[in-house]
């Protein structure tokens, strides 16, 4: 992670961290979430259901703080919290 906690460092790149002030079971339920997306990208790659699936990515890593704008770190506490509280279906749903 980078000295300010706003970034992670991985193989030399860098990404944004997730935010910090997620309760942990929102975290770890955002976290399957987005696992499970990503499943579903790669199941469904090259198909038109693709798209849905790059869909489901992306709100899951903005719900959890990786993604969107502005970052977390620029946000309210409100905006955070009604960040990480939106609804993230799971794929299917």
């Amino acid at each position: 992670m980078g000295d300010d906690g706003r970034y992670v460092v991985i193989n030399g790149r860098r990404w944004r961290a997730t935010d910090p002030a997620i309760p942990e079971d929102r975290r770890a339920e955002l976290t399957r979430i987005l696992m499970a997306w990503r499943r579903e990208v790669r199941r469904t790659k090259g198909t038109a259901a693709e798209a849905r699936a790059r869909a489901g990515v992306h709100a899951a890593k903005v719900a959890l703080g990786e993604r969107g704008s502005p970052p977390w770190w620029e946000q309210t506490d409100r905006q955070r919290r009604t960040r990480w509280q939106t609804h993230v279906p799971m794929p299917g749903d």
